[in-house]
């Protein structure tokens, strides 16, 4: 019992003097300085806080600079990298200088929020422990702005964030209140954080509206996901003054398109036109085909507010019942958007085809256009599918070309992820009423195909000008290959299910995973299995490096297609237009820097975007509370599973503690949960019966409960 005794108070000792020597990394202190700061005093104990001292230095731990006198060894002085805060308040460190991330204690932040671009002192030695550190200083605020419930409390407030990696709520000051009103969802910014302050102090800078009103809740997970309401004022002003008469002194500079059969083909409730498809049949048999993209950089140059607004924005974000546009209205919906019956001014690739879909001649270059009509998918796939109407010879020949460009693509091993994407039919106010899956037909995949050959083509062409050694500045999409590791414990997964993931070569891997994903369509585990699938590929990014694109099978692989909705588009026309004009290669590392901005921020657009949906779904089961519904577990994790309807696809979960039947705990490498007595067992792409138990709007949480006498 004395050595459990003797074994138990070295281990705490041992915490305690690391914790002690790293409070004074610049310090060699003895054993005596160190029990006296521990404030241990009798013989015996000392004797053990000297042998603590002496182990670390053997682990390596501590180091002894002079005999006899102990630090704490460094693992590197100072790094940079950024927050990324846990529920309990401490917080990791992820930095590319170091192997592993930095375990940072709460009192050691120093103000440091989420998403924070830090310096730290790193002073654990990593001897198979987490290394640690703390912040000495805070390089950029990842946001400083929060949405959240305010509290008045007469001549101050509080606003609680939504944000939950954000732990600290705002004080705001009689000052910095406003009008807003006790029980208001509303927008703080943080102004200040004096050092030992427990709170950021803030002031209230745009008023939401009252919590669970749609506009309030949406324009709220805007602002958690830093995307401003919006434009600023100079901004709007800098877009009403561009003219939208077009000259002929730029029309004559101009390949001119405008007599060429042109369409575009979009969404039934699309206002921006991004893209547009002139088709002619030449004299020797074949085909004409223009990729006509609007020439957002003609109108939105370097250096300009709109240009610098656009490049911080990074990407349109498509919430479920509205758009917040990269531009503004001026420009995405009016001057850029490729109208019908209206000139336009555009960025093209243009490719002389035969019947095979082989690509006889191409060009690139600056074009006007004039789009002959607007078709919706629905009104394109009818006559696609009836085989007559307008423009219905130049349609069916798109689509026959199409078809040829998708089998040569998935023949070269690229990969069909099709997952069904869910709808809402709202109201007037933006309730949802109804929720279907939305279908892609032909009419979708058609303009998909030129798209992606655009892309693709003009990829192609800047990766391989120049001499060999000499490369272009470009901004590529890159999307590498799947870890082994995830990849086969997706295969695994899928076994259970009857399907055989055969992982020997890239081309075997995309083959058995279309197969797949042909096999599961309507099926109940097609979304488990195509998001499992997702997860376990590499996600794709903007770079400047020139690499392949794995899902698609591309060597190179660019965007430039969409420059009214994505700022790396605008990038790739603006280079583009360099290197057509014989101008030398653009600077390397800002535009690496802008490509890393974009990535981030196509992220935090897909994460509200999510939001908007979880939101939805909550907003749509409310009234439906304690009804039962089959669904299928769609996650597990260590509080709970997660179960998506069947019916309408809204996904919540059943927390473990509601599990009356038995302890249930998370099986991670098999994608499960266990009871620990009957050793009944759930798993991803089980079907359940559930009850809707509780919805909370304002967290987008929908709680359902198991009914366990289902048979």
């Amino acid at each position: 019992m004395a050595k459990k005794n003797m074994k138990g108070l070295r281990q705490v000792f041992t915490q305690l003097v690391v914790n002690i020597l790293s409070q004074h990394p610049n310090q060699a202190l003895n054993y005596k300085q160190v029990s006296g700061k521990l404030n241990v005093n009798d013989e015996e104990s000392r004797k053990v806080i000297l042998e603590v001292l002496r182990t670390e230095v053997k682990q390596g731990t501590l180091s002894e600079p002079s005999p006899g006198k102990f630090q704490i060894k460094a693992l590197k002085t100072y790094v940079v990298g950024r927050i990324d805060m846990a529920a309990s308040g401490s917080a990791y460190v992820v930095t590319p200088e170091l192997d592993q991330d930095v375990f940072i204690a709460p009192r050691k932040l120093r103000n440091a929020l989420h998403g924070d671009t830090v310096k730290i002192f790193v002073y654990a030695k990593n001897n198979g422990r987490q290394p640690e550190g703390e912040v000495v200083e805070i390089l950029d605020r990842a946001k400083l702005e929060f949405s959240g419930l305010v509290t008045v409390e007469g001549k101050f407030g509080f606003l609680v964030p939504d944000d939950r990696k954000m732990l600290h709520d705002i004080f705001i000051p009689q000052h910095g209140l406003k009008n807003v009103k006790d029980g208001d969802k509303a927008i703080a910014r943080i102004t200040e954080w004096p050092q030992g302050a427990k709170n950021p102090i803030g002031e209230i800078v745009h008023v939401l509206g009252r919590p669970g009103e749609n506009n309030t809740e949406m324009n709220a997970i805007l602002a958690d996901f830093g995307f401003p309401i919006k434009f600023p004022d100079k901004v709007e002003e800098e877009a009403n003054q561009i003219p939208d008469v077009i000259t002929s002194e730029e029309i004559a500079k101009r390949k001119d398109f405008r007599l060429i059969t042109t369409f575009t083909i979009d969404p039934i409730d699309a206002k921006d036109f991004d893209d547009a498809i002139s088709f002619r049949k030449l004299d020797n048999g074949n085909y004409e085909i223009g990729v006509h993209i609007a020439d957002v950089s003609h109108y939105v140059l370097p250096d300009t507010l709109l240009d610098k607004e656009a490049q911080e924005r990074g990407t349109s974000v498509y919430l479920v019942d509205r758009v917040i546009p990269m531009l503004p209205e001026r420009l995405s919906n009016g001057v850029c958007s490729l109208r019908p019956n209206e000139e336009k001014l555009t960025f093209s690739a243009v490719f002389e085809m035969d019947e095979k879909a082989n690509i006889i001649n191409e060009w690139f270059g600056r074009t006007v256009i004039n789009s002959d009509r607007r078709f919706t998918y629905e009104e394109a796939q009818e006559i696609l599918e009836g085989k007559e109407g307008e423009f219905s010879d130049e349609l069916l020949t798109l689509n026959k070309l199409a078809y040829i460009l998708r089998d040569h693509r998935y023949a070269s091993g690229a990969i069909n992820f099709e997952s069904t994407e869910v709808k809402f039919k709202l109201d007037e106010t933006g309730k949802p009423i109804g929720v279907y899956v939305k279908e892609r037909k032909d009419a979708h995949k058609l303009i998909e195909d030129f798209m992606l050959l655009a892309n693709r083509r003009v990829a192609e062409y800047v990766a391989k000008l120049g001499p060999k050694k000499r490369s272009y500045t470009y901004v590529y999409r890159v999307h590498d290959a799947p870890d082994e590791t995830m990849l086969a414990k997706f295969s695994e997964f899928a076994a259970r299910f009857g399907y055989k993931i055969s992982t020997k070569n890239h081309k075997e891997i995309s083959k058995s995973l279309n197969f797949l994903m042909d096999d599961v369509v309507g099926k109940k585990e097609q979304n488990v299995l195509t998001s499992l699938a997702i997860r376990s590929m590499a996600k794709a990014v903007y770079t400047t490096k020139k690499s392949s694109h794995y899902g698609l099978a591309f060597d190179y692989y660019t965007h430039f297609t969409s420059p009214i909705r994505r700022y790396p588009d605008v990038m790739s026309h603006r280079l583009l237009a360099q290197y057509l004009a014989n101008e030398k290669s653009a600077n390397l590392d800002q535009y690496e820097k802008m490509c890393e901005h974009s990535s981030q921020m196509e992220k935090k657009a897909a994460e509200a975007e999510r939001a908007s949906v979880k939101y939805k779904q909550a907003e749509y089961l409310k009234d439906n509370i304690g009804e039962e519904f089959d669904g299928i577990v769609s996650g597990v994790t260590e509080w709970g599973m997660y179960v998506e309807i069947v019916e309408n696809k809204c996904e919540g979960m059943i927390r473990l503690r509601d599990m009356n039947d038995d302890f249930y705990v998370l099986d991670e490498a098999n994608y499960c949960i266990i009871g620990q007595r009957k050793k009944k067992k759930y798993q991803l792409g089980d079907t359940v019966r559930i009850r809707v138990k509780a919805v909370n709007l304002i967290k987008r949480q929908i709680d359902f409960v198991m009914v366990l006498n289902h048979q």
